[in-house]
């Protein structure tokens, strides 16, 4: 395999949309605070990184059976640099608190859709 900036590179020129992004795989560390106790200061955290633009999209992961809640989250961010990601992945307080670890990933995104859904006289906006 190449290394990522040759791959991201080829598929820039092949017309790919080649949008690098930063995925941050959460999940509970044994031994630090519960996470609901970190989760409104969390939440305060997502809401500002959304508000400057830094948060693509965050949220709970299910188990492997898709049935219960196990703890782990995914978070995708928009950042200059892998450094500028794990620095906000660590400011995070789930991570700064001690409630979570997480993994670190380059994200590539090539392909794929969204569907925004805007309501003019109800003042709604559906993404899906």
């Amino acid at each position: 395999m190449p290394d990522w900036k040759t791959y991201q590179d080829s598929a820039k020129a092949r017309g790919a949309l080649a949008l690098e992004l930063f995925m941050v795989h959460t999940v509970p560390m044994a031994g630090g605070p519960a996470v609901p106790e970190v989760l409104p200061a969390h939440l305060e955290y997502q809401r500002k990184l959304e508000s400057q633009g830094s948060l693509f999209l965050a949220g709970p992961l299910s188990d492997e059976t898709g049935t219960q809640i196990e703890g782990a989250g995914l978070v995708i961010l928009r950042a200059a640099s892998l450094e500028e990601a794990r620095a906000l992945a660590d400011a995070d307080p789930m991570h700064s608190r001690g409630a979570r670890s997480y993994t670190l990933r380059r994200w590539l995104v090539n392909e794929g859709s969204l569907t925004l859904t805007v309501g003019v006289s109800t003042g709604t906006v559906a993404l899906s």
